[in-house]
């Protein structure tokens, strides 16, 4: 496949990885006196308490023709539209933040221009597809509403888990592996 200055192959082993971003959110409540309409900001570490109504809410975004492609079936990049199978938006705790997340499986390893326009895709699911949708509705949590973003054009930021959590375990001076 592809021509003689860009080849591609497709290997039969499926490969998983994610991609992590930052959430923000508004919170409106239904009491502590605070006017009707006014939201409060809610930062990540915040989130946390929620993660599973979260996670719940985005379960509930999931299209049926979507199937089990999940937000892949949307990709402009034809290639990519190919080599990757599926991408499932998520959410994770790490490092006493809540973390939006995508699981991306492909078939074979992508390219480092494969991975930067995969993320591409991604950003542009955050800011004006799934997570522009997704951040209108709210996730109903006891004390109120609260409204999820995947995207913040202010510090909006995708990494791969690996970049994520291998500098932190840098920064902390925990090794990953055998002695």
């Amino acid at each position: 496949m592809g021509n003689k200055y860009h080849p591609v192959s497709f290997s039969g082993e499926v490969e998983t990885f994610r991609f992590f971003s930052p959430l923000s959110a508004e919170f409106f409540a239904d009491c502590w006196g605070y006017p009707e309409g006014m939201p409060q900001k809610w930062y990540p570490y915040q989130l946390t308490a929620y993660e599973e109504e979260i996670r719940e809410a985005l379960g509930r975004e999931h299209l049926e023709e979507e199937g089990d492609r999940g937000l892949a079936i949307y990709l402009h990049h034809k290639l990519l539209e190919r080599k990757v199978y599926s991408m499932q938006p998520s959410v994770e705790s790490w490092n006493g933040e809540l973390w939006g997340v995508l699981e991306v499986q492909t078939f074979g390893m992508l390219s480092r221009g494969e991975l930067e326009e995969l993320k591409a895709e991604w950003r542009g699911q955050c800011s004006d597809g799934f997570g522009e949708g997704f951040e209108q509705r709210p996730v109903m949590i006891e004390d109120g509403e609260l409204y999820i973003s995947f995207w913040n054009p202010y510090s909006f930021q995708i990494q791969t888990e690996q970049e994520l959590k291998g500098e932190q375990e840098q920064a902390t001076g925990i090794q990953m592996g055998g002695p």
